[in-house]
Formats: structure tokens, sequence, C-alpha cells
């Protein structure tokens, strides 16, 4: 059996989204990038090319696409093309101008993986009860924020949602859950290849709270001015 195959298809581009999760509060900041590729634009469904998504990125791996605020109308599918029009798979972020989103990965989850899944009040209480549904029907009851699937499986797969006992209810959002083939287990390169994209990830994060953070700093500044 031939296990290059596999890794071929890890390789390809791929969008990422920091923080990652599907759903944003309006003004909230938000980073995209392309892995594996050197051109890259990233488009919107509606929108089309996102300009402030290129015009600092041609030419450089890894750049980075930071939209300091998001509003409802940037709610809608993403996705990386790249020189010779490939396409990555596309993301679909709901930005709500309401007090309740639910986070759940933005990229797909591995079978047997803990997921925890997040009802996030915007007025950040913490005497509430939350409730999540899948695919309309209710599942879990929290006195805390989260859900979480100890090992996730396709099973898991579905719309989900929260409601926060009068605070409001969350958009909708689909958890994605794919498996990974035994033979790429085995591969050395495949396994330096997920620690390193683990890695860049955990890095994109960590930026956008420095990013957020001076944001905010500035914001002191100029009220203390």
């Amino acid at each position: 059996m031939d296990v290059t195959a596999p890794c071929i298809r890890l390789y390809a581009v791929s969008l990422r989204i920091a923080p990652n999760r599907l759903q944003f509060f309006e003004y909230e900041s938000v980073i995209f990038y392309c892995e594996d590729a050197v051109y890259w634009e990233v488009v919107h469904n509606s929108k089309g090319k996102i300009n402030s998504c290129s015009h600092t990125n041609q030419g450089k791996a890894g750049s980075l696409c930071i939209i300091k605020s998001v509003y409802p109308d940037d709610s809608g599918e993403r996705w990386c093309e790249t020189k010779g029009a490939n396409r990555s798979d596309s993301i679909n972020i709901t930005v709500t101008a309401g007090s309740v989103i639910l986070e759940s990965p933005a990229v797909p989850v591995l079978e047997g993986e803990a997921v925890t899944l997040r009802c996030r009040n915007k007025t950040a209480s913490s005497n509430f009860t939350s409730n999540f549904y899948k695919d309309g029907a209710h599942v879990h009851s929290s006195s805390t924020e989260d859900m979480i699937i100890h090992r996730v499986s396709k099973s898991d797969e579905g719309l989900y949602k929260c409601n926060i006992s009068g605070g409001g209810q969350s958009p909708e959002s689909w958890l994605s859950v794919t498996g990974i083939e035994t033979d790429l287990s085995s591969e050395p390169s495949c396994h330096i290849y997920l620690i390193l994209r683990n890695v860049f990830t955990l890095m994109m994060a960590a930026l956008l709270l420095l990013f957020v953070g001076l944001l905010h700093f500035g914001k002191l500044g100029a009220t203390a001015n």
C-alpha cells in the first residue's frame, strides 16, 4: 500500500484561524493564515478577495491576515487561494451582535480526542446555567460554561448551539470530526509535520493575544491622555 498519499493530502494548503473557533462577538479581533503556501489570498464567499488580507501576504509563507474588528457582515465562508487557483477547505464563521456565542473548534477534530464546547456570555457573569443542543435536541446542561466530549467520534458531528439562562442564545455552528489513517501514524515525516503545525497554531494564538493586549493598552493610553 502506498502510504505517501495521506501525507501529500496533509501538506495541501489549509486555512487556519486564531482563536480557533467559529463564532465571534462583534468588534473582536481575528487572525487568518494559510499553511503550506507561499503566495496566497483569503477569499470571502460573498465579498471576494479580502484586500486587507493580501497586501502584506503575497510572496511570504506563513504571513498573517489580521482583522482588528469583525462585524456581523463578516460572517460567512472563507478559504485560501494560491497562485494557480488551488483552494483550501473553507471555514464558516459567524459574527454576532448578541450576548452569547458557542466556542467550538474551527478545524476538524480527530476521532478519539477530547473536545470542549464553551457557552460564552459577553457579560462574563458566572452565575448561570448553560444548555447545549445538537441538531436541535438538548444534550447537556452545566453550571459552568463547558460541555466536554472526552473521546469524540463521528457520531458527535452536527450543528451545535447553546443558551444561557436569562442571557440569550448562541448561533449554530457545525462540529466536524475526522479520522486519520493508521498507515499515516507510522510515517515519521507526518509526525513531525503534525507537531510543527500544532506549535505554529499555538504561536498564532499567542500572537493574537499579544496583538489584542497592545490594542487594549493603546486605548487605555489614549484615554489617559
